[in-house]
């Protein structure tokens, strides 16, 4: 992924059913460059990504988070699923070492890559979001009626979520997402970020631009945990 120079990004402000991109506050674009010298997440410009929005898996006080972007529409996302993720689960996730969160990137401003991170998030509603987000994985199929059978599968009440699916009032939040994810940087799924859940160690955040394989996580994540355990000394 190429450094940009800081630059003034329109944020979207969204039709209340669909997305209509109109400029009407303006966000200072964060580089990588800026994102690789370190500082305080809490500081301006960086705070989005401390977020609690209850899409968390894992131990909430993991002493490191991991923040994917992704589109269900994407392959090389759903090849990372597949083959990356459960190593990254198995090692640092299930064992209390990494915290995990997802974040919506939908890669077009509708269709079925936003009809996916909807039903994610309408499943969310009725304390499915992490049951749906593996099912939409299993198989990327995302029309109306694949969407329902998805429902179906994990045992969702359907009149409630198609309800939810119809209000498309998840909008908004979908591209809130997608925009912090722009504003690191990313043009593209997946995108990570990786970084100490206490802010206060300083370490920098590393964004990963890519499904790359388990050892670039696994290095950059054990790097990342032998720091804090130096800083605790």
């Amino acid at each position: 992924m190429e450094k940009t120079e800081p630059t003034i990004l329109s944020k979207p402000r969204l039709h209340p059913r669909r997305l209509r991109w109109r400029g009407t506050l303006c966000l200072r674009l964060v580089t990588i460059a800026l994102l690789m010298t370190g500082g305080d997440l809490r500081g301006e410009g960086l705070d989005f990504l401390l977020r609690e929005d209850g899409r968390l898996r894992g131990n909430a006080k993991a002493p490191v988070t991991l923040i994917e972007y992704s589109d269900f529409t994407c392959g090389f996302c759903q090849k990372w699923f597949k083959e990356t993720w459960p190593r990254i689960q198995a090692k640092y996730v299930d064992t209390g070492k990494v915290r995990f969160s997802y974040r919506d990137y939908p890669r077009a401003f509708q269709g079925p890559g936003l009809d996916g991170a909807l039903a994610s998030r309408c499943a969310g509603e009725q304390n499915r979001y992490w049951a749906m987000h593996d099912e939409l994985w299993g198989d990327r199929r995302l029309g109306a009626e694949d969407l329902q059978r998805h429902a179906k599968a994990i045992k969702l009440d359907l009149p409630v979520f198609s309800k939810c699916m119809r209000e498309e009032r998840h909008t908004d939040d979908i591209f809130r997402d997608r925009a912090e994810g722009t504003i690191l940087g990313f043009r593209g799924t997946p995108g990570f970020v990786l970084f100490r859940t206490d802010s206060s160690e300083k370490d920098p955040p590393v964004v990963i631009p890519g499904a790359f394989p388990f050892e670039v996580f696994e290095e950059q994540i054990d790097r990342l945990l032998g720091e804090g355990s130096k800083g605790n000394r």
